[in-house]
């Protein structure tokens, strides 16, 4: 499963995506999280707003970075693997194991790729609520 630095198995891709799915929590969260820790305008005074959001959006940038990352080498890792099946497949084209080793890791890579398509549309909207919430009391700093 995920070890520290949100590491992935990337020889399974059902294991890859319980991590992701365990990974995602924080935005899958958002709103509960928002509506239990971000007062309105009637209890304002009570908690530090600004503080609150601005921690909430560090958490949940890091977590953005540590999927993408975890997501990344996991492609480069499928990559590598396509790339030596291929090479294998072109010294022995008849070997049926290799050809279908290499079209299982090719799907592989495809599954790995659209999930980076998944996490934009989970951090974006991610973001779109914690603007909605937060940008009244903190405004992150611009991302070059």
């Amino acid at each position: 499963m995920a070890a520290s630095g949100g590491t992935l198995n990337c020889e399974d891709f059902s294991l890859f995506q319980e991590v992701l799915k365990v990974m995602r929590t924080i935005d899958d969260r958002i709103v509960h999280s928002l509506n239990t820790t971000v007062p309105t305008v009637s209890f304002s005074g009570k908690v530090d707003a600004t503080q609150t959001c601005k921690q909430l959006y560090e958490s949940m940038l890091e977590a953005h970075l540590s999927r993408d990352k975890a997501i990344k080498s996991c492609i480069a890792q499928t990559s590598e693997v396509v790339g030596q099946l291929r090479e294998q497949r072109a010294k022995d084209s008849e070997n049926m194991a290799v050809i279908k080793q290499l079209r299982k890791e090719q799907t592989k890579l495809k599954l790995m790729q659209s999930e980076l398509n998944v996490e934009e549309v989970v951090n974006d909207r991610s973001l779109k609520v914690f603007n909605e919430r937060c940008r009244i009391h903190y405004t992150p700093p611009k991302v070059k």
